[in-house]
């Protein structure tokens, strides 16, 4: 069973940052993207930003671009978001995904709260 584990969600002050991180295990493929979406209630789910294992490209959305960084820790499964100069409109519950050949995965979310 390929389960996702998203923590480090929390409550922070805008300007401040906040590190998250998804623990993944079951996933045995070779060829897959694994990055993070975001949404809040009423809107779409927005993509903000993932790592093509197959190229090692990372990607991010332009609402995050130069404020998030993605990174991963092979060795223990592990991929991270970095997010500095957080602002209100960053606020979501923020998910981590895997998809590949054999199908997509969710993690359960964690939420991101910014205060103004």
């Amino acid at each position: 069973e390929v389960q996702l584990q998203a923590s480090g969600g929390g409550l922070v002050q805008a300007g401040g940052s906040l590190r998250l991180s998804c623990v993944a295990s079951g996933f045995t493929d070779d060829d897959y993207a694994i990055g993070w979406f975001r949404q809040v209630p009423g809107k779409e789910r927005e993509g903000v930003s993932c790592i093509d294992i197959s190229d090692g490209g990372t990607y991010y959305a332009d609402s995050v671009k130069g404020r998030f960084t993605a990174s991963r820790d092979d060795a223990k499964n592990i991929l991270y978001l970095q997010m500095n100069s957080l602002q209100p409109e960053d606020a979501a519950v923020y998910y981590c995904a895997i998809q590949s050949p054999s199908g997509g995965y969710w993690g359960q979310g964690t939420q991101v709260t910014v205060s103004s």
